[in-house]
């Protein structure tokens, strides 16, 4: 939970109280009693909570944390100063643990191998730690004693978290019940099974002589199986008040992902990978030129690549949002005429990290990037950058049509499989973009709006505090290795950045357009109203901001639609628009919860 520990005189310094304040304990007014129906769904939520933590240990879900130190600013209030990002497999089989997925050299680390920072030179009257499994701690309330024996609950009142209809109680440990983690806040049960769908709060506990104080949480549950309602995310905040030349304090978001599947964990397991999917497309003809030979060859190590990353948990399966990019990189492919041996796809990889990359003739776009990308033309330009990889032949690493290549751990994907571009073919690839791009549909649009110039300009305001946020984990950096964009032919003619311009959107905040199924690790567009803006402050480009999800109960999937009938071959139109009521996004199905996140 990220612990924090401060010595007594520490806490005090903090709250503006003297020690002897800060040890006594708070005196609260005696509990209302539970009626006996709040008394029954109380024990159902206690039951429930137990029969999740069990759920729970059978599965490897991976967990993302991204973490953002903020400073003070006299406009904004705060932006960010500083960010940490981690990504790890989690094991609840036989110990509470996290295996990291560890950085490809050169990369950076992440909070589980140090702490942060900007921490050094605060003063000793107290400190501050991260815990490798901190934020995993959240996912539970109480694992080792939630029930009316350990806890005060107190009835606030009914509410609707979305279409479920939950009641709402204040937590707290028993005066005599002692030590460390115990929680404290509230919680929201759904009133049909009991179960627990949201709780926020923190931890208390401590010694005498000194204070564990835990950060505040806002820990939230999908009801993503029947009966079965699962960590989905966790939105942290703190805050230090007092003299502003001294305010610090962060934001954080942890999500998880991939609870369907107990994958491979070591050398052993994985040794019995079987790649399914994979169909001949030779049948045409007999024979194989050496060209088509070798084409195949290439395709056999992209297929074998991208079922290893959606197998580690790193790739979103193929899913709608899919056909959204194909739609606008076959943009710019009609509009340059340009003809391909075979079609291109598109993939989204789960990470926050702003990154892109192109495999054979698979694009692959981060969830991050998508996510704060303000339009449509934007999301053309870093999409038209791998297609020039793809039309200028770069390299593809063929090593990897060997599979036995890819029998390692999930946690070593990002070392073991190296398929970014040199910087060489990345200035050849930014060239021939900028080409594309101005033979496409967006070149007006962009000339209209200046969206990529203001994206790279916003980019470049908030480069040096978002480290982390652009060090790409796996594909291709959006900036050379001095800082400036490899796009910057598309920025040229872009007004100038204006922060107190409300006409003016250069990015959005993270997890603005996509969400992530945390059963099955599909994507889905988020189906949002855009939010007016009232202020510079509501932009937030690129911040992390709090989580809230409009719950709805699980419903089995609708079956597919019969397949459309054969058109005789009829083609297609000559230029296609993305769906544009949604910031192009495909609406999510109706059993599953969307986040509000802010929009613009």
């Amino acid at each position: 939970m990220y612990l924090r520990k401060f010595s007594t005189m520490g806490l005090a310094l903090l709250l503006g109280v003297s020690a002897a304040q800060a040890k006594k304990a708070p005196k609260y007014p005696p509990p209302v009693p539970l009626t006996p129906e709040q008394s029954a769904l109380i024990e159902k939520a206690v039951a429930d909570e137990k029969d999740t933590v069990k759920q729970i240990e059978k599965s490897t879900p991976l967990v993302q944390t991204y973490i953002q130190n903020l400073r003070p600013d006299p406009a904004l209030y705060s932006v960010p100063l500083s960010d940490e990002y981690s990504i790890a497999r989690v094991d609840f089989g036989k110990t509470f643990s996290a295996n990291p997925y560890d950085s490809r050299k050169g990369s950076g680390k992440g909070f589980f191998k140090g702490s942060i920072g900007y921490l050094a030179g605060l003063t000793k009257s107290f400190h501050i730690t991260y815990s490798a499994t901190g934020f995993m701690d959240m996912m539970f309330i109480d694992p080792t004693g939630f029930d009316q024996q350990h806890y005060v609950f107190t009835y606030v009142r009914r509410d609707f978290l979305g279409s479920v209809r939950t009641m709402v109680f204040d937590v707290r440990p028993k005066p005599e019940v002692k030590g460390a983690g115990r929680f404290f806040g509230r919680i929201w049960v759904e009133d049909q099974d009991g179960h627990v769908v949201r709780f926020n709060g923190s931890y208390t506990g401590g010694k005498d002589d000194e204070v564990a104080h835990y950060y505040h949480f806002d820990s939230w549950r999908t009801n993503v199986q029947p009966g079965a309602w699962l960590p989905t995310a966790i939105y942290v905040e703190e805050s230090q008040t007092g003299d502003s030349r001294k305010n610090f304090g962060f934001r954080a978001q942890t999500y998880f992902w991939g609870y369907s599947l107990k994958l491979p964990q070591n050398e052993s397991d994985n040794e019995s990978i079987q790649i399914e999917g994979a169909q001949d497309q030779s049948g045409q003809s007999q024979d194989m030129s050496p060209l088509q030979a070798q084409r195949q060859w290439v395709s056999q190590a992209e297929q074998n690549v991208l079922d290893r990353l959606t197998q580690a948990g790193l790739l979103a399966p193929p899913s709608d949002f899919d056909k959204v990019l194909e739609t606008v990189t076959n943009n710019v492919i009609i509009g340059n005429k340009i003809e391909l041996p075979d079609d291109i796809h598109c993939r989204v990889l789960l990470s926050s990290t702003l990154e892109s990359l192109s495999i054979g003739n698979t694009i692959l776009v981060s969830k991050g990037l998508i996510d704060t990308l303000p339009s449509e033309e934007g999301l053309a330009a870093i999409l038209t950058f791998q297609l020039a990889h793809i039309v200028l032949g770069h390299h593809t690493d063929t090593r990897y049509a060997f599979n036995d290549r890819l029998l390692f751990p999930d946690e070593a994907a990002f070392q073991r499989i190296n398929m970014n571009h040199t910087a060489a073919d990345n200035d050849a690839a930014a060239k021939k973009a900028v080409e594309l791009f101005n033979n496409s549909i967006y070149k007006d649009k962009n000339a209209q709006s200046g969206s990529v110039g203001l994206f790279f300009q916003q980019l470049a305001v908030r480069q040096k505090s978002l480290t982390a946020l652009l060090t790409p984990r796996l594909g291709d950096s959006l900036l050379k290795a001095d800082g400036t964009p490899w796009l910057a032919g598309l920025a040229q003619g872009a007004p100038k950045l204006n922060i107190n311009d409300l006409t003016q959107v250069a990015a959005l905040p993270l997890n603005s357009r996509l969400r992530t199924d945390s059963w099955d690790d599909k994507v889905y567009g988020l189906n949002v109203k855009p939010a007016a803006l009232l202020s510079a402050r509501d932009k937030m480009p690129f911040e992390v901001t709090p989580i809230y999800y409009r719950l709805m109960r699980y419903t089995p999937p609708a079956a597919p639609a019969p397949a459309p009938a054969d058109n005789g071959g009829a083609a297609a139109p000559a230029q296609q628009q993305a769906p544009a009521d949604n910031g192009g996004n495909a609406a999510p199905p109706a059993n599953q919860p969307a986040p509000q996140t802010p929009q613009q």
